[in-house]
């Protein structure tokens, strides 16, 4: 009996090294691609990197490519010497949490209704809320709107129009008819509990892999954007974001470019270093946040590709 055993070991053992040691074609296929892929994710930012890190005429000459050319932090220094860029550092910071808090908020109060079979209107409220996402009155009527609502130089006109996102919420109602069985809320209300309670003791807990994917959109969205602070706020300078504020950074560099070569001197910094500089300043707190939400990105991403 030992020695059948022994042998079935052997033959088991066997067959799985040969599955380890089996190396095929489309494996290696596979690898390739994967890398491929890999490397058009990573080789930009470290050019990038590289172009920030270089003098002028090695940019402006093109041969920089992924290692700096005539070391130089000139551009971080014209950057940091902005007194104005660290409180515009930290207002992006307040805007982009209260932007993410309340987008999740106004897409937890769309989404989990419109995920009951119950709710009346289902269909004609899912339209409703649907039909944005795919027409849109323009930017003339949007400014002429947001004056008549005083929301022009105002705080608030960098949060409220864009913390409802129908592309969010029907991710995040998808998310519900999935993943969270309607047994849980059944038994929940034979025991009493209300919608309120079972939002917060069972849909909330249940939910972070989702709220967490949705919060990094939303930040990202808000981070990256400067559109909106270009458009609506005109005269108050401290309503300007860091996006905007580097913008209007890069644009002094390419009107301080024209200038010098106009009088024959040199400029400190040329607009394409100084912006591969700003990109990589812009790009650093979102690089910090993401690693901290990524096992339930994982998971949020995967919406709907699994169904048991």
């Amino acid at each position: 009996m030992s020695k059948r055993v022994k042998d079935v070991e052997e033959s088991t053992a066997g067959d799985g090294s040969r599955a380890i040691n089996k190396f095929r074609l489309s494996d290696g296929i596979m690898m390739l691609v994967i890398v491929l892929i890999c490397l058009t994710c990573i080789l930009p930012f470290i050019h990038v990197t590289a172009k920030s890190l270089s003098s002028n005429s090695f940019v402006s000459a093109q041969k920089v490519t992924l290692w700096p050319k005539g070391f130089t932090t000139e551009a971080y220094k014209q950057v940091f010497s902005d007194s104005t860029m660290t409180y515009a550092m930290v207002f992006s910071v307040v805007v982009t949490i209260v932007f993410t808090f309340l987008g999740l908020l106004v897409c937890l109060c769309a989404a989990y209704p419109l995920s009951k079979k119950e709710l009346p209107f289902k269909r004609v409220l899912t339209f409703l809320l649907v039909f944005p996402m795919y027409f849109g009155a323009g930017l003339i009527p949007t400014y002429l709107l947001y004056n008549d609502l005083k929301l022009l130089d105002n705080f608030w006109v960098l949060i409220l129009p864009g913390i409802y996102s129908a592309y969010n919420m029907l991710v995040m109602k998808t998310y519900f008819h999935s993943s969270i069985p309607d047994s849980l809320e059944e038994s929940a209300f034979l025991d009493g509990a209300s919608y309120f309670q079972i939002i917060r003791y069972i849909i909330l807990p249940l939910s972070k892999p989702i709220i967490a994917t949705l919060g990094l959109f939303y930040a990202v969205g808000r981070w990256n954007s400067y559109g909106d602070n270009l458009y609506y706020i005109r005269m108050r300078t401290d309503l300007r974001m860091l996006q905007y504020k580097l913008y209007l950074l890069v644009s002094t560099a390419q009107e301080a470019l024209t200038t010098a070569k106009d009088e024959g001197s040199a400029a400190i910094s040329t607009p394409e270093v100084l912006q591969a500089a700003t990109i990589m300043f812009a790009t650093v707190p979102i690089i910090i946040v993401y690693p901290f939400l990524q096992k339930y990105f994982v998971k949020g991403a995967m919406i709907g590709s699994v169904k048991g």
